[in-house]
Parts: structure tokens; C-alpha cells; sequence
């Protein structure tokens, strides 16, 4: 995927604010990267990732969810995360000193793809909102998993990269110092 996606592609801006253009409007490249259906599917594992890192405690921030497909879906971003946990998020930057300014401007360019996802996602229950957090629903498991075993290497790279990205915000602390970390305002 491109640094930045132009809104062009899949958005535009209108007078009130972003709106998606149709799908038959949308490129083959963005219609298949950015369908509502991989896009929450990656979302489902971030959730599931952070339920796991607090131990079922809580649900992935909302606005944590916008980070996920930034990091996630961007080759060089991913393949730059670490491979656990252990190393923090501040660690990871310190050695990633572009990744802030990269993720944050790829952040504002699929914020109507990710609001599109999680709308998706809601309507078919893949993920439940809560008052601020949003968990993913155990029924959809042997779902997602089946999906990825007949998907390609880096579909399961990306579902497994957005597991990672979700266990690590949840064990970073809580959603205004990941945000400020990686240079986003909400």
C-alpha cells in the first residue's frame, strides 16, 4: 500500500465532512485492500489482541482502532514491528524515528476505510461497541481463523500483525499516551 492513500480513491469531502464514493467507483487496488470486510477483520484481531493483553479486562480504545490498519496494512511498518510485546512501543520508535510522522499521516487517510469498517463490523456483529472500547465477539473465532487458512501469506501476516498491534496497546497504557507517542490528536 502507498505511504498515503489519496481520498480520492475511496472518500471524498463534502459539505459535511467525509463521504465514501460507491464501490463500483472505488480502484480494484483500493476495493481489495481496503473492503469494510478485511479492514474488520483485521480490526476483530486488534480487539481480540488487547482482550488478551488485559486478561478480558477491557476492549481496544476507539480511537486505538484508527492506528490499527495505518500499522498494520503498511508493508514496511509491519514488517518493522517487533516480534513481541516486550519490547515497548516508546523502544520500538526510538529505533523507527520516521514511523510517528508516517503512521500519523497514513492515520488521516483511512479514517472514512476504518470508520467504514467498524460501522461493517458493528452491523454484523463481528465486533460490540461498548461506552469508549470495542471487543471482539468470541462466536466470530472459528470464523476468522478459517478465513485465514485459506488466505494468502500476507493476509495472515496482516491479521497477525493487528493481533500483535492490539496486545501491545493494551499492555502500553491507556489510549492518549499511545496516541501521543505515535503523534496522532483524535
Amino acid at each position: 500500500m502507498a505511504p498515503r492513500v489519496p481520498r480520492s480513491f475511496g472518500a471524498f469531502i463534502g459539505k459535511r465532512g467525509f463521504h465514501m464514493n460507491r464501490w463500483s467507483d472505488r480502484p480494484p487496488e483500493v476495493q481489495r485492500l481496503l473492503n469494510p470486510s478485511f479492514c474488520s477483520m483485521l480490526l476483530w484481531y486488534s480487539a481480540r489482541g488487547h482482550a488478551e493483553a488485559s486478561r478480558g479486562r477491557e476492549g481496544i480504545a476507539f480511537e486505538e482502532c484508527f492506528l490499527v490498519l495505518p500499522m498494520v496494512l503498511h508493508r514496511e511498518t509491519r514488517e518493522s514491528l517487533p516480534p513481541r510485546t516486550r519490547t515497548s512501543l516508546p523502544v520500538w520508535l526510538g529505533r523507527n524515528p520516521l514511523a510517528p510522522s508516517t503512521i500519523a499521516d497514513r492515520a488521516r487517510s483511512l479514517i472514512p476505510f476504518t470508520k467504514e469498517a467498524l460501522l461493517f463490523a458493528g452491523a454484523y456483529e463481528v465486533i460490540h461497541f461498548d461506552q469508549t472500547t470495542i471487543r471482539a465477539n468470541p462466536v466470530w473465532r472459528s470464523r476468522m481463523d478459517l478465513a485465514l487458512e485459506d488466505s494468502s501469506e500476507e493476509v495472515r501476516s496482516c491479521a497477525k500483525s493487528a493481533e500483535f498491534v492490539g496486545k501491545w496497546f493494551g499492555k502500553t497504557g491507556n489510549s492518549e499516551t499511545i496516541l501521543s507517542l505515535l503523534g496522532v490528536r483524535p
